[in-house]
């Protein structure tokens, strides 16, 4: 049914598109709105009237979420505004502002539930259990597990951070909610109050949980780094097209789900007429938007590949860096011959988490060269990595 309906919102767009994306968030915030607050006042109405405290901090804790999907619908809300004269690239890091929300309120429920829960354990009440109270938790359960479906095939429809987040505490609140009614079981048949210890590990679970949902937001806020899946398909599909030799040097900008920009080098015989090697690459700049809604630029970058002497310094040079260390690696080797001395130029891209400094890895590599070279005068150009794997 989730699949059926999200289908039915996103019509005959395309999950990727923006009109889609506001318009799947938007109808499956205003949903959880709704479900949550019937099972707040359901669940409220029955706490209250068995003296359970797990089952009230339940029923609150269903009322934050509805207030968590506020936040989402605001969010997409805003992340759909077009770009402007301030913001060119448009406003859909909102989306990723809205899920750290929704990921903190988590956490804050979390740390709520253990503290009310740590309260009755020091002041026990006894819990009443009735057969109206199991059939409210059963439908609560069900609601939930159904919510969390839901939001998860609809977060990655979307590619949805926000939803992403909202399936996961919808997830929390099913664990939250079986632990209850066992509990509250478990008490009614024994002498044994396992309310708020039931409580308390909960709001435990709950509170885990919504750190992990802040980090992974923050990390995209932050910049995180592609997946090198990502990275190696950019990397293949340049390739792919005939007169392209290399590609190195890719940075991957993230301003919101569905708005990613990209540049890369791209390496192309020199010999071949400058002109044809300009229309390739727009060719390929034009393919990525159509085919991956990538905004990408490229930088045409000649190598010259009638002169044998300069492909053996260029394969001897790549080996010298990996022997250096294997993810190392090198690209733009030129040699200009002089009177007196060689230009030996080339740019070693230094991989994130490298021991060795950048002025160290140049020393290394320019010992290296003058061992075979005495006369070279080294210009070496250090890259760092900007992507999680760099060929």
């Amino acid at each position: 049914m989730a699949d059926w309906l999200i289908t039915k919102i996103l019509g005959a767009d395309a999950a990727d598109s923006a009109p889609a994306r506001t318009r799947v968030g938007q109808a499956a915030s205003l949903i959880s709105i709704f479900l949550n607050i019937a099972l707040c006042l359901g669940k409220g109405a029955i706490g209250l009237a068995a003296g359970s405290v797990s089952i009230v901090a339940d029923a609150l804790n269903n009322l934050s979420d509805a207030s968590s999907n506020i936040v989402s619908l605001i969010g997409f809300k805003l992340a759909s505004r077009p770009a402007d004269r301030g913001h060119p690239y448009g406003h859909g890091r909102y989306e990723y502002l809205a899920g750290m929300v929704v990921a903190v309120l988590v956490a804050a429920v979390g740390i709520e539930l253990i503290r009310s829960s740590i309260d009755k354990i020091l002041s026990p009440e006894s819990v009443s259990v009735s057969p109206v109270l199991v059939i409210v938790l059963l439908l609560s359960i069900a609601t939930k597990l159904w919510m969390a479906a839901f939001n998860r095939a609809a977060g990655r429809r979307i590619d949805s951070e926000t939803l992403a987040a909202t399936a996961t505490d919808s997830r929390n609140d099913v664990i939250a909610t079986t632990a209850v009614l066992v509990c509250a079981g478990i008490s009614a048949a024994t002498d044994l109050d396992l309310d708020g210890w039931a409580g308390v590990a909960v709001g435990a679970f709950i509170l885990v949980s919504g750190i992990g949902l802040v980090r992974d937001t923050v990390d995209l806020l932050l910049g995180k780094a592609p997946s090198p899946e990502m990275v190696d398909h950019i990397r293949e599909k340049i390739l792919s097209y005939p007169g392209v030799l290399g590609t190195h040097d890719l940075m991957i900008h993230d301003y919101g789900p569905g708005r990613q920009f990209a540049s890369a080098h791209v390496e192309m015989a020199a010999e071949t007429d400058p002109l044809e090697s300009h229309d390739l690459l727009d060719n390929i700049e034009q393919d990525f938007l159509a085919e991956e809604n990538l905004i990408m630029t490229l930088h045409y970058d000649p190598i010259v590949t009638n002169d044998p002497g300069l492909s053996d310094l260029r394969n001897w040079v790549a080996d010298q860096a990996a022997e250096i260390d294997p993810d190392l690696t090198v690209h733009d080797v030129r040699r200009v011959m002089g009177p007196t001395h060689t230009n030996i130029i080339f740019d070693c891209v230094r991989p994130v988490g490298l021991a060795m400094e950048a002025d160290e890895l140049r020393r290394a590599l320019t010992e290296r060269v003058r061992r075979r070279y005495p006369d070279a005068i080294c210009k070496i150009t250090i890259d760092e990595s900007y992507v999680s794997s760099e060929q």
